[in-house]
């Protein structure tokens, strides 16, 4: 049911309905996204990790873990993980405070998440060309707002 400022104004009932059929369709679309990362045999979750840590170098275990909305002894769980798999290594020289590790990700690990990028631009390239000229140019039309949205 829309919030009660929705009722009273035309173009907010329009934006829930709007999410009312994006959400579904954006949800589908990601959990089909997350399947072909399983093909490495690794989860979305870490694919995640290692593009954040290559993203920022020298971040923390705990900046991690807040970042990702988790707590900080199952973010250590996760990186001890990706240590012994030699997809990121502990780093005293990456972290402004040098009393702190930082994490940076490993010539293997940046290896996989460009595998895994590629794979799932590949899929949804492959999606993508099945669907009508209409269809493409309102998904081209739609990338920017969706990349709002996310922001």
């Amino acid at each position: 049911m829309p919030h009660a400022d929705a009722m009273s104004d035309p173009s907010s009932n329009d934006a829930f309905e709007l999410a009312a059929q994006l959400r579904p369709a954006i949800l589908r679309l990601n959990r089909l996204l997350r399947r072909e990362t399983q093909a490495f045999g690794v989860s979305p979750l870490t694919i995640m990790l290692l593009a954040t840590i290559d993203k920022e170098p020298g971040i923390g275990v705990n900046d991690l873990a807040h970042r990702e909305n988790m707590r900080a002894p199952t973010m250590s769980k996760h990186i001890k993980q990706l240590e012994e798999a030699g997809l990121v290594r502990r780093d005293l020289t990456l972290h402004a405070d040098k009393r702190r590790v930082g994490l940076a990700i490993t010539p293997q690990g940046r290896k996989l998440v460009a595998d895994v990028r590629k794979r799932r631009t590949d899929w949804l390239a492959g999606r993508i060309a099945k669907l009508e000229p209409e269809s493409r140019a309102a998904l081209g039309a739609a990338v920017d707002a969706l990349r709002r949205l996310g922001e």
